[in-house]
């Protein structure tokens, strides 16, 4: 058996390499800020969602080991058990309070959270309608729920429309889900007429913003709350807090009763072990770091408009964005890795995004700005990219900058 197994994997592995698709881990070695070293050589990095600059920062460390001494490095059993610690529960009010939710229930993933709240919510006799590129949490959990699924045209208010006004006269709860931010496209969601499409059709408004979350609306509330969508108008609400809070773990917010169903049913909550107190308390201090953020936040934007200005100028194509996820569309999957390896080599770490993860024939260079970079290490990018771009063979390279 060991031998067929071996075999298979063989097998398997050659047809990922033939597409060109295989992954490799890097070892970083020390923090994993704006600058690293990852297998042994030193680079800029630009391909992290630490979009504040908190991963690094020493307050968030030492909130983390003063609750390391104080109660350990880790919970020793599920939330539903002994796990849920004071720091947990002081988490989950800070992040009601920050996102002016009634409650918050805190997930050791972001994927955890989605699952657990889709399959929490939905079932057999039930449907999801959900974005064509949601994140892969989002569509796993609308998998195991076991719902009907129906799929809409990307950011396509009029297609998501007719998919709910086909469920009308359907049987069934419908939940209505999509990424706030677009995790490889950088582009916003349709906020608005999305909770408005909801109110009209009856259906339940589900809105991961991980990617908006520390960024966008007052105190860095996200894009739900720079929309001015309340629970009324969007029930569910996920996101993460190793982005722009600078720790780890994620969260499901909403309505205590809501949050209560999540709690007694999220399997993916249930039967895994609480996140360590320790980074709970991280998580603390980085959201509060993050609410009073503004100055991090006009250094973010500007270095945003500054990157796009300088590779528009030289017509390198982006995706349109004006979040910190900024992907320069190359299409062929060869061709992205080899861009990324130019820029290897000039000392900037970006990577190449490629199927699955995105679409064949839009592999891309994904791009993440954040407040620990500085102006000038942005137009070391800009000059090494822009260099790297026009050397390549001329070919189609997908749609232009905007």
């Amino acid at each position: 058996m060991s031998a067929s197994l071996k075999a298979h994997a063989r097998a398997g592995l050659a047809r990922i390499d033939a597409a060109g698709r295989r992954r490799r881990r890097r070892v970083i070695d020390g923090p994993h800020g704006s600058d690293l070293a990852a297998d042994g050589t030193a680079y800029v990095n630009f391909c992290n969602n630490d979009y504040l600059g908190l991963a690094t920062d020493p307050r968030l460390a030492a909130a983390m080991g003063d609750a390391a001494r104080r109660v350990g490095t880790g919970s020793a059993a599920s939330q539903m058990v002994t796990g849920h610690n004071s720091e947990h529960a002081g988490l989950e009010a800070d992040l009601a309070d920050w996102l002016g939710r009634e409650a918050a229930l805190v997930f050791s993933t972001g994927y955890a959270a989605n699952l657990g709240a889709i399959t929490a919510l939905v079932g057999k006799a039930d449907h999801v309608v959900a974005d064509a590129r949601n994140h892969a949490s989002l569509i796993d959990g609308a998998r195991l729920s076991g719902a009907a699924k129906h799929i809409y045209a990307h950011a396509d208010v009029e297609d998501a429309a007719a998919c709910l006004g086909g469920l009308d006269q359907a049987r069934g709860n419908r939940l209505l889900v999509t990424d706030s931010v677009f995790s490889m496209d950088g582009d916003t969601a349709p906020l608005t007429g999305l909770a408005d499409l909801a109110d009209t059709h009856d259906a339940w408004l589900m809105v991961d913003d991980a990617h908006g979350l520390g960024l966008f609306g007052p105190q860095g509330a996200g894009r739900v709350a720079e929309a001015d969508l309340g629970a009324d108008r969007v029930p569910v609400l996920t996101g993460t807090l190793g982005k722009s809070v600078g720790a780890a773990g994620a969260f499901v917010a909403g309505d205590a009763e809501v949050i209560e169903l999540i709690l007694q049913k999220a399997r993916s909550l249930i039967f895994s072990t609480a996140m360590p107190p320790a980074v709970a308390a991280a998580a603390r201090c980085g959201l509060s770091l993050a609410r009073a953020g503004d100055d991090r936040r006009a250094h973010v934007h500007g270095l945003i408009a500054r990157f796009r200005a300088r590779l528009a100028a030289a017509e390198v194509p982006l995706a349109a964005s004006d979040s910190p996820i900024q992907p320069v569309i190359v299409g062929d999957e060869r061709a992205a890795l080899a861009l990324s390896d130019a820029l290897a080599r000039h000392g900037y770490l970006v990577g190449a995004i490629r199927p699955p993860t995105v679409a064949p024939g839009t592999s891309r260079l994904r791009v993440t700005l954040t407040a620990a970079h500085s102006a000038a290490q942005v137009d070391g990018l800009c000059d090494a990219l822009i260099q790297a771009w026009q050397a390549q063979p001329r070919a189609d390279t997908g749609r232009c900058a905007s």
